[in-house]
């Protein structure tokens, strides 16, 4: 595994993420339309992971992101604080009225026959202002940062938000960091962003600096702009689809050293068959099959990289590193919120093939 990246053994962050941070707001199980309450996340595809390394992983991590001097900015700060993440901010002036602000997502959870609902308030977002230039780069990168990471979500947000995160990583490479990127396709943020040709155009531009791609076949397909595999794919959990993709990835863009992604089945919003597949530098990896009984299943797909993200910053197998992802994902999704709250050690237990039986 040593042989796959030349980590940095100087660095001072192992870990560092570009990417708008929001806040979810949960009414759990009921729709929004009868809310009268909800619970308030921090949240976001990039900082997730930086979060999730911070505090279940033990990683010292950073989020390079917007924030908006006026409540709303306050508790993101306060909490990105709390995840052990240290903020690496362009700061805006909140107008009291209209902005810039901190983008609201609405996420119920649904439950049984009735899938949750997720819709977005982005007007006027503070990230979607990042442009090239933002953030020193060669300060950050001075201190030796070993893993950079970003995300579709991210990138469609504005033009300038995608040129700033290939900025990002073409300094990343010039610094020795190892990249990332999850493709996190969201087809209602790329319609704003200038529909399927801009995004691949967009995509291309950030991809050609990056070692490991996060993404499922419509990732894949709509993202990159890779055709739709050969062979349909006999269930959710068939992995052949998959990787009869990936060749014309490697074709597409021959430096990329890590494809994963999981795969998903859904039985109901609170049932779901859960495992996770692989190609590193050439070997296809695939995760066990386990049944989840879901609480909340936002995250959960950052949850896998988190993981992932860490085996392969420890140089453990890749093996181990996809299953530490998945065993990450799975208990992700039995906690509230959009961010971890397992232990380095329940991880551990459970990759290695551990149950829900009580722990005494």
């Amino acid at each position: 595994m040593g042989n796959l990246f030349n980590l940095r053994n100087d660095a001072d962050l192992d870990f560092l993420s570009l990417g708008a941070i929001v806040h979810r707001l949960d009414p759990g199980i009921i729709p929004f339309r009868k809310a009268t309450t909800c619970q308030i996340h921090v949240s976001g595809g990039e900082y997730n992971v930086a979060a999730n390394l911070a505090d279940c992983f033990r990683m010292r991590t950073a989020i390079a992101s917007a924030m908006s001097s006026y409540p709303i900015g306050e508790l993101i700060a306060e909490r990105v604080r709390g995840q052990g993440v240290l903020g690496i901010y362009k700061h805006f002036e909140h107008n009291g009225v209209n902005g810039p602000n901190m983008a609201t997502v609405y996420s119920d959870q649904g439950f049984g026959v009735r899938a949750p609902v997720v819709f977005y308030n982005r007007a006027n977002e503070a990230a979607a202002l990042l442009r090239p230039g933002d953030f020193d780069w060669k300060k950050i990168f001075s201190r030796g940062v070993k893993w950079v990471h970003s995300g579709g979500i991210f990138a469609s947000l504005s033009p300038t938000t995608a040129q700033l995160t290939a900025e990002m990583m073409r300094e990343a490479k010039a610094a020795g960091a190892v990249t990332s990127f999850d493709l996190n396709f969201r087809e209602k943020l790329w319609k704003i962003a200038g529909g399927n040709e801009n995004t691949v155009k967009t995509i291309a531009g950030i991809v050609e600096n990056v070692d490991v791609l996060v993404g499922n076949e419509e990732d894949l397909q709509k993202g990159l702009g890779i055709a739709g595999p050969q062979v349909e794919a006999k269930s959710k959990l068939d992995s052949s689809a998959f990787f009869g993709m990936i060749e014309q990835v490697v074709e597409k863009h021959p430096h990329i050293k890590v494809v994963a992604t999981t795969l998903r089945e859904v039985h109901s919003t609170n049932r779901h068959s859960w495992s996770a597949v692989a190609w590193v530098g050439g070997k296809t990896i695939t995760a066990p099959t386990a049944e989840l009984n879901v609480y909340d299943r936002v995250g959960g797909g950052d949850g896998f990289a988190s993981g992932m993200i860490y085996g392969l910053l420890n140089e453990t197998s890749p093996e181990e590193a996809v299953r530490l992802g998945w065993a990450h994902g799975a208990l992700l999704t039995t906690f509230p919120g959009d961010t971890t709250m397992a232990t380095l050690e329940q991880v551990q237990a459970f990759a290695r093939g551990g149950s829900a039986r009580i722990q005494r």
